[in-house]
């Protein structure tokens, strides 16, 4: 019986990679995305994760076909950038709709199944830059660390029934993200040019950083994996970073990331 796995946003970036190493592994993988078409990587289905009933009626025509779902991938997302003075709250709604709620709604979804089933793994995707709050990138760091914070809860709450959850945090990741961010300039002479200049800084690293394909590896190794942590970080350096955080003052921390983000 082949394994079945879902991934939201899974037909560009990180879930892409995934699905394409988790295919040619010969799982049965299903993308869930907003677009029209899917890829040759897995089976599309149009579906927007800040709709409860698109994403429930997937999921019920999906297992309908296969009878079981394994493993679920909640990769969508996007990123907005800008000061917090001057950044819409309906904008920072919609940046929580998604990267947050959208796998809300998806784990509603299907947590009763996986119950039923009495086995499933869960991965969430989160960033470096939950526990590393990155200035000019709040409302970012701050859905990404609500995922992290969501996936500890879960765990405590489903891992008697056979259910692992497992929250992946990437570093800095070469894909289509950094060009779909979108920035909001406003404020920028108040801040003496501090606001694009965090924001390029925040470019460069990503498009310089890891392979998407490296990437969508490393994550489809956690869904085939016998058993996950519960918190994973993606890169070398970015585990120092992470576990730098971790054992450094707050106020030396705040000092470090703002000569970096913010200067």
């Amino acid at each position: 019986m082949n394994k079945v796995a879902i991934i939201t946003g899974g037909s560009s970036g990180i879930g892409l990679y995934t699905a394409k190493h988790l295919t040619e592994a010969g799982w049965r993988v299903y993308e869930l995305s907003r677009r029209a078409s899917g890829t040759a990587a897995a089976i599309h289905r149009q579906a927007d994760v800040t709709e409860q009933r698109q994403v429930e009626d997937a999921v019920a025509e999906i297992l309908a076909r296969e009878g079981h779902i394994d493993v679920v991938i909640n990769n969508a997302g996007f990123g907005i950038s800008g000061a917090i003075e001057y950044t819409d709250t309906e904008d920072a709604k919609r940046q929580f709709d998604v990267n947050f709620f959208g796998m809300v709604r998806m784990n509603r979804a299907v947590l009763p199944l996986m119950h039923r089933q009495g086995y499933g793994r869960i991965i969430n995707m989160s960033s470096v830059a939950a526990p590393i709050a990155i200035p000019f990138q709040a409302y970012y760091s701050a859905s990404k660390a609500a995922v992290r914070a969501y996936s500890l809860a879960l765990q405590g709450e489903v891992k008697p029934y056979g259910i692992e959850i497992c929250c992946i945090m990437p570093g800095d990741i070469a894909t289509g993200f950094t060009a779909a961010r979108k920035k909001n300039p406003a404020g920028d002479e108040a801040y003496g040019g501090r606001i694009s200049r965090s924001v390029a800084v925040m470019e460069h690293d990503e498009t310089t950083g890891i392979p998407a394909d490296t990437a969508g590896a490393y994550v489809a190794g956690k869904a085939m994996a016998k058993r996950v942590p519960l918190l994973c970080t993606l890169g070398g350096k970015y585990r120092v970073f992470v576990f730098l955080a971790r054992l450094l003052p707050t106020r030396l921390l705040s000092y470090l990331v703002g000569k970096i983000y913010a200067s």
